[in-house]
């Protein structure tokens, strides 16, 4: 028994140092401008933020479930039209940036040289990476509200795989084609917070909210955009970072899937259910 407990222990340690000496290769690699900012130092931060968010999913609507849900109106109409104006500021940031720059939409390497637009670009990356740490608040207040129906898969896989995967793409790719994704998902996610921010108000505004099914609509039109321009890219032999065009392809496609069920589960007509005689 002891000697497995050893010759386990050995391929523990043999395993993380290959997994260390792989990470310091792979950092050789990264954006030196983006080393020093917050949360880019290390992956670990944004790991155990990413672990304390499913803790907080899991442990969360055991605290509150002998506890009245919280009364928080002014606080989401806050937090939504915060979230709105913040990626409005992220998407023309961008939008201006790239254009300046006369980006190619469909393929372009990053520019890690000092170039003023160039670094607000990754600045603004940086910013869109940050707001996906700050969109946990929609689970938070979902529990806190005691709505747990609305904590389905298609939620916390959206929440807690956008921020890290973020931290990857900030890390080595703050620029080039990973701007077209993110600009276009902060214009979507004006949008959306817009949206949630009108509903936040109470029902006054319910007459105004007719559109949320087409909101539904313009996120798989994102994520079906985002899947052709990722296999075009990869056909033609676009230079850009390869592994992360496979990664936003497989990522995107998941989202079609799962949006794809959200809206059907939602907006499909409803059979009239059969009478028994």
């Amino acid at each position: 028994m002891d000697s497995i407990k050893h010759h386990f222990s050995e391929l523990l340690l043999r395993w993380s140092l290959d997994v260390y000496q792989s990470y310091e290769w792979a950092l050789s690699f990264s954006d030196k401008r983006v080393a020093a900012w917050p949360l880019m130092q290390s992956p670990f931060p944004t790991v155990m933020l990413i672990v304390l968010y499913l803790c907080s999913v899991h442990y969360g609507p055991q605290l509150m479930r002998s506890r009245q849900p919280f009364e928080m109106r002014w606080i989401l109409v806050f937090y939504n039209f915060a979230m709105t104006f913040l990626n409005l500021y992220i998407g023309l940031e961008l939008l201006v940036c790239a254009w300046k720059q006369n980006y190619n939409w469909a393929c372009q390497l990053v520019d890690f040289s000092s170039n003023p637009y160039e670094v607000r670009i990754a600045k603004a990356l940086w910013w869109y990476y940050f707001s996906k740490l700050l969109e946990f608040c929609d689970t938070f207040f979902f529990i806190l509200r005691k709505k747990n129906n609305q904590l389905t898969f298609l939620h916390i896989y959206h929440h807690s795989t956008m921020f890290g995967l973020w931290w990857i793409g900030v890390k080595w790719v703050p620029g080039g084609s990973a701007v077209p994704g993110a600009m276009t998902n902060s214009f979507v996610h004006v949008l959306m917070y817009l949206y949630y921010g009108l509903a936040s108000i109470g029902p006054i505004m319910q007459p105004y909210l007719w559109w949320k099914k087409y909101l539904t609509m313009i996120q798989l039109i994102q994520f079906v955009s985002a899947v052709v321009m990722g296999v075009k890219a990869i056909i033609y032999n676009c230079p850009f970072t390869r592994w992360m065009q496979y990664a936003l392809v497989a990522y995107s496609f998941s989202f079609i899937v799962l949006f794809g069920i959200f809206y059907l589960n939602s907006y499909s007509p409803k059979k009239p259910e059969k009478k028994e005689a």
